[in-house]
């Protein structure tokens, strides 16, 4: 109990008393701090720019674009025939893509084979094209908003404030947090790298197309990168996961796996390795996982979504990779 005297209608605190208070105080704006903290972290909205999706090109820090150019600087050539549109493919003569559902550990997975006839049709949007931080939409919602043929959730760049973001050739972000990086270069082709290692600046002169940042690696040059012993904490444990993989020149993989229900266990980094190594990637990463594990195909999630295991349900994320022929 805080003790004190009144004189003439004034409050004298004991020094004890005076102490207790500045404790309560103290622990009060700590609590409004902290809140604060997670409020700006998980739920405040910061736009920071805007990546304007548009058949025409033009590169700049404050827009991306979606190339009517390839990313090599060749013209691309507008020559798609109508598609052919089934459940599970979608063709017209410039990209392919056939999607197939497997049963393994216990888990239901879906992959998209995706062949394409230029590297720049596999691109990225952010929700609401906006680049920034809490910036969050469904991914089907994204896919729709830009025209995707085929999507999957990214890396969730929007939940944090560092770790590289170049997206349709453009730098958004150059602050490392020291992640094993993917880098779709400009030809198509997959590198990994290390954010301690070159900056992002480094990359996008050297020709890189698209980075994302979370990971790890799960194949690389068509043998397994990350083993049971590497893997920790919730990495272990068997959850949905997203991942994108590359087999051969312009030929792709898109996986997602279900997971935390009585119908699909999920799957370990370690297995989802083994399986992608099984259809022949030569060079797989690992993307945001567990609720955000989402594959949206001819205007549809294909996958069943979920967070708690308790029901179907998209988790808004801040971006998404997806393939369009504009």
């Amino acid at each position: 109990m805080i003790k004190a005297k009144i004189r003439k209608g004034v409050v004298i605190l004991s020094a004890g008393a005076k102490e207790r208070v500045i404790g309560v105080i103290g622990a009060v704006l700590l609590v409004l701090f902290t809140l604060y903290a997670l409020l700006d972290t998980f739920v405040i909205e910061r736009s920071y720019g805007t990546a304007a999706v548009s058949p025409t090109y033009e590169v700049s820090t404050a827009t991306a674009a979606v190339p009517d150019e390839g990313a090599d600087g060749s013209e691309k050539a507008i020559s798609a025939s109508s598609p052919v549109v089934t459940e599970n493919s979608y063709s017209d003569g410039e990209i392919s893509i056939t999607l197939s559902e497997y049963r393994a550990y216990d888990t239901a997975i879906y992959v998209a084979d995706v062949t394409l006839s230029s590297p720049d049709q596999i691109l990225s949007a952010f929700a609401d094209n906006v680049y920034g931080r809490n910036v969050k939409d469904e991914t089907s919602s994204i896919a729709a908003d830009n025209g995707a043929i085929l999507a999957i959730n990214g890396d969730f760049y929007g939940s944090r404030n560092s770790g590289y973001v170049i997206r349709n050739g453009v730098l958004y972000r150059n602050v490392p947090a020291g992640n094993e990086d993917l880098v779709i270069w400009s030809d198509g082709e997959f590198g990994f790298i290390n954010e301690r290692d070159v900056s992002a600046e480094e990359l996008l002169s050297n020709g890189a197309y698209q980075v994302f940042s979370f990971g790890p690696a799960l194949v690389s040059d068509g043998c397994i990168a990350v083993t049971e012993g590497e893997e920790v904490g919730r990495a272990k444990a068997s959850n949905p996961r997203t991942a994108i993989a590359v087999v051969d020149d312009l030929h792709y993989l898109f996986i997602v796996s279900d997971g935390r229900t009585d119908e699909s266990e999920g799957l370990t980094l370690s297995e989802l390795a083994e399986f992608a190594l099984t259809l022949g990637a030569q060079d797989c990463y690992n993307l945001d996982g567990g609720g955000s594990s989402t594959m949206y195909f001819n205007g549809k999630v294909v996958n069943n979504p979920t967070t708690s295991g308790n029901g179907t349900k998209e988790r808004s994320v801040s971006d998404i990779v997806y393939v369009a022929n504009y």
